[in-house]
């Protein structure tokens, strides 16, 4: 079994995709309308993928007790981008014998890890 992509249900599209694609580096691989108030984009170059769905009709609710992970190669470079973009740590930086990590969220409220493999 192949695992394909996260989705993450979007109250704001525009937003989502500035952090996604200006924060995280994704680029969109697909994107496409599903509906009149309706529209769906795929994120990134890898075998793995990001789906944002965005529904004006959808009630969005902050995430809990989900996170995506992103390897960087490093974190406090990754720290300064976050800030510039305007943007804060939510927790971390962390440590364990192999990696190096901390979280922000998104707009959505998902936890986003990123990591350094040490």
């Amino acid at each position: 079994m192949k695992f394909l992509w996260c989705t993450i249900l979007v109250k704001d599209l525009d937003e989502t995709l500035g952090f996604y694609q200006d924060v995280v580096g994704l680029s969109i691989n697909e994107r496409f309308k599903t509906g009149e108030n309706s529209e769906i984009v795929f994120l990134g170059d890898g075998e793995t993928k990001i789906e944002l769905i965005y529904n004006e009709k959808n009630k969005v609710s902050e995430k809990k007790g989900i996170s995506i992970g992103f390897e960087v190669d490093c974190i406090e470079d990754m720290i300064e981008r976050i800030s510039k973009k305007g943007h804060e740590v939510h927790s971390g930086p962390f440590e364990t014998p192999d990696i190096r990590f901390f979280f922000v969220r998104d707009p959505n409220g998902v936890n986003v890890q990123f990591v350094e493999w040490k």
